[in-house]
């Protein structure tokens, strides 16, 4: 069998990882929020009704910036409904998810998880530019970040909270390219909205961050027209546009599914194009840089029915999509594609975080367990930090019906400060081990200080509340260095992390 290689050398470099890439979504969608990361009276519960089995695992997962409250959800989003007493607080349709929101949980409780799981989670703040526009915008950011002193922050303090919120990274809407969003608008329409919100938002406080919406998916007829036509109205104004993907086998087609960061990479590629263009035809030396905020394996095909079957149900089952180790070496797959475009992608937001479509699990009254997901993601957010090495790789190829030849092998490397460095790798390979050598040029590594992989003789194993703990990482014995150069084999589809020193 043929050796996949590629060579490391710190003269050959990407970026500096940004720790937004590993950030995640709360959405009020199905049981994400209610019975998910928010469950009053459950045995783990504190007093503000989180629960702290799920904040644990949440801090192990290692996510940062957190984006809420929306998605779709978003579009129909009144911030007023979710802030002051809780029995005060509207009951409302939720349009998006054909659910009833009670807003029993709010902007007050989304900040109070935030420093609950610790100071490296960032709030990152949609606005309704749906169903709204520039002056719910400007009151949600002044009750949110003005200290007090006017009627907007002096409710906030009412309500119990003195301190402003301080978000300083907001999305100018969602997906509103989509015919299915609520106030789905043309670019034209976006972009002159977006670009009010913007103007506006920033007269308040000009520091503040902000993303542009761009395509909900590559295989939109409006892609790259899209972004072209937003960022000719926002260029100077945001500093992001955004990008959503999500990946499923389709027609029992397993192995082009194992190739999808063949197309999260292009989709990457596309709307640096894309914004580089306009830049280049404002005469600008600014970069916009691109805000991944929803990615993930999401078995989509089944949303429509699911969704169009419910009758205005509080926190339904909905997305609780239970995940393989197929899904899972094609989601590190995904993490490995951001990784390698670390120059750009600088907000990533795994879509979601608790239940829906989600790395952790959770039933009411019950347990909280770990998906497969949740083990390339919190391994790549533990040893990911530092600076991406330029990865090219000479690999073995397959052939795929949606991409055509694709490598065998996917990887890419981040050195840390202390000078180790974790090679990420992903064999799509189903039935045949893949060798592996790498040259470590320069570098000044000896040794080995971790194999683990995600695998399993059966592709399909997951965890389960029956079997929470039936897939694990597990050691792989006979990885080395010597003489400059690492040897390894990855077993079948597998997600491997290499730890050098």
């Amino acid at each position: 069998m043929r050796t996949a290689r590629f060579t490391l050398d710190p003269a050959f470099t990407v970026a500096q990882v940004n720790p937004r890439l590993f950030g995640s979504f709360v959405e009020h969608l199905g049981r994400c929020v209610y019975t998910g990361i928010f469950e009053p009276g459950h045995p783990t519960a504190d007093e503000a009704g989180l629960r702290q089995d799920v904040l644990d695992l949440v801090r192990e997962l290692g996510v940062t910036a957190i984006r809420y409250p929306g998605g779709n959800f978003v579009s129909g989003y009144k911030w007023e409904d979710s802030v002051g007493p809780v029995e005060d607080r509207p009951r409302r349709l939720d349009l998006a998810w054909r659910s009833t929101e009670t807003n029993r949980f709010g902007l007050s409780e989304y900040i109070a998880f935030l420093k609950k799981v610790g100071p490296q989670a960032e709030p990152m703040m949609a606005v309704n530019l749906g169903t709204r526009g520039v002056a719910e915008a400007l009151e949600l950011q002044e009750y949110a970040n003005h200290p007090s002193g006017t009627a907007l922050s002096d409710l906030r303090v009412a309500h119990g909270d003195k301190d402003p919120f301080g978000i300083r990274l907001w999305c100018l809407g969602n997906e509103m390219d989509g015919p299915w969003q609520t106030g789905h608008k043309t670019a034209e329409e976006y972009g002159r909205i977006a670009a009010e919100t913007a103007r506006a938002m920033r007269q308040i406080d000009p520091g503040i961050e902000l993303v542009a919406c761009g395509s909900s998916g590559q295989s939109m007829p409006t892609f790259a027209e899209w972004e072209a036509t937003v960022l000719a109205e926002t260029y100077d104004l945001v500093d992001y546009i955004s990008l959503h993907a999500y990946y499923e086998p389709l027609d029992g087609d397993v192995d082009s599914f194992l190739a999808s960061a063949v197309d999260m990479e292009s989709f990457i590629e596309n709307v640096v194009a894309t914004c580089d263009h306009v830049g280049a035809r404002l005469k600008s030396k600014k970069k916009i840089n691109l805000s991944f905020d929803e990615w993930n394996v999401w078995y989509l095909s089944r949303t429509e029915a699911e969704v169009s079957a419910l009758d205005w149900p509080e926190a339904p089952r909905l997305l609780e999509d239970n995940y393989s180790v197929t899904d899972a070496v094609v989601f590190g797959s995904l993490l490995i594609a951001l990784l390698r475009h670390a120059d750009r992608v600088t907000v990533a937001c795994l879509a979601q975080l608790v239940n829906v479509i989600a790395p952790i699990m959770t039933e009411p009254g019950g347990p909280a367990w770990r998906q497969t997901t949740f083990f390339p993601f919190s391994q790549a957010s533990r040893y990911g930090r530092g600076e991406v090495l330029d990865v090219r790789v000479d690999s073995p190829t397959y052939e795929t019906k949606k991409y055509g030849e694709a490598d065998l092998l996917h990887a890419t490397a981040v050195r840390a400060e202390d000078g180790t460095v974790t090679v990420f790798a992903v064999n799509r390979g189903r039935a045949e081990p893949l060798p592996l050598e790498v040259a470590l040029n320069g570098l000044g590594l000896t040794r080995v200080v971790e194999h683990s992989a995600l695998a399993d003789a059966d592709p399909d194993a997951r965890n389960t509340l029956a079997e929470p703990e039936r897939v694990v990482p597990h050691a792989v014995e006979g990885t080395k260095v010597a003489d400059g150069r690492l040897t390894a084999v990855l077993e079948p589809l597998s997600w491997n992390v290499i730890r050098l020193a």
